[in-house]
């Protein structure tokens, strides 16, 4: 089975649209929605929920009342101003509670543990275009990383149960720690830009961090019609840094269409953008296999 992830430098560049017309072209594959924090791939590929798991990654401190000698200490030491008291007892506001610990490391009386609290959820959707796997994060709530993670894991034994020889993965925008939770164990790693000079220099901060995990890059140019000599220069920078340039795609509004719709655009149309999405997939195969 091969893990492909599809990064971008910058939110905005078309990563989402590619990966859901890959998972249409691709007939069968695994798909992962690793983009937590604002997941949509589910809205697109539609599908219904068949099962939907509680993801619990973050801890809240807890104060045993008739263990507390109420001294002061945790609040004392607590950063956020979690803690508060009233009338002699010691009280933790859980929404300001970052979960660090450090009131239950200096509590005299072991009156402080600190308990696990649900922090999302990982849905399990079947579509017409395959099984996909997307997490969400509840609202205020971090360690989008380890989110990641799990639904990554989620994702790859369903398809080893499937015998499935693709696992498709939408990561994050930008170079944090999703993005690092999304590359980690993959084989390949295929970025998705545009012509502009905030995405040429996020190209080259994302690439640097994919390299990192020796993952083999690939790289798409989307709507390259907008700016042909940005175009031109990120070609020449992408060839001399030693991605495999599979191609790019054009400005095309049946792409907006078809998110109106809520279909992959290859689906929807067979304009522009849509010829350039098959061509790339075809030439992305035939890269994958060698």
């Amino acid at each position: 089975m091969i893990e492909l992830v599809v990064i971008s430098g910058k939110g905005g560049t078309g990563k989402t649209t590619v990966v859901g017309s890959f998972a249409a072209l691709a007939e069968g594959a695994v798909v992962a929605d690793c983009d937590v924090d604002a997941a949509n791939l589910h809205i697109l590929l539609g599908g219904k929920v068949v099962e939907k798991a509680p993801y619990r990654g973050s801890e809240t401190a807890v104060i045993d009342q008739e263990k507390c000698t109420a001294c002061g200490a945790c609040a004392r030491v607590c950063r956020f101003n979690a803690i508060g008291v009233g009338e002699d007892v010691y009280m933790v506001d859980p929404l300001s509670c970052e979960g660090c610990g450090a009131c239950a490391h200096v509590c005299p009386g072991g009156a402080i543990q600190m308990e696990e609290r649900q922090s999302g959820w990982i849905y399990v959707s079947r579509t017409p275009y395959g099984t996909l796997v997307h997490g969400e994060l509840l609202p205020g709530e971090e360690n989008s990383g380890k989110l990641v993670t799990q639904v990554k894991m989620r994702a790859r034994a369903i398809a080893r149960d499937e015998g499935a020889s693709l696992l498709l993965i939408d990561g994050s925008p930008g170079i944090g720690c999703p993005v690092i939770a999304s590359l980690s164990g993959a084989h390949a790693a295929l970025i998705v830009t545009e012509p502009s000079l905030s995405a040429l220099h996020d190209l080259a901060r994302v690439a640097g961090v994919a390299r990192h995990f020796r993952n083999r890059l690939f790289l798409i140019l989307n709507k390259a019609d907008l700016s042909p000599k940005l175009a031109d220069r990120i070609r020449k920078e992408a060839e001399r840094d030693g991605m495999v340039y599979l191609g790019e795609i054009p400005y095309d509004e049946d792409v907006t269409q078809s998110q109106v719709l809520e279909k992959p655009v290859v689906v929807h149309s067979r304009g522009a953008a849509a010829t350039a999405l098959r061509r790339i997939w075809e030439r992305l195969q035939k890269e994958l296999r060698a």
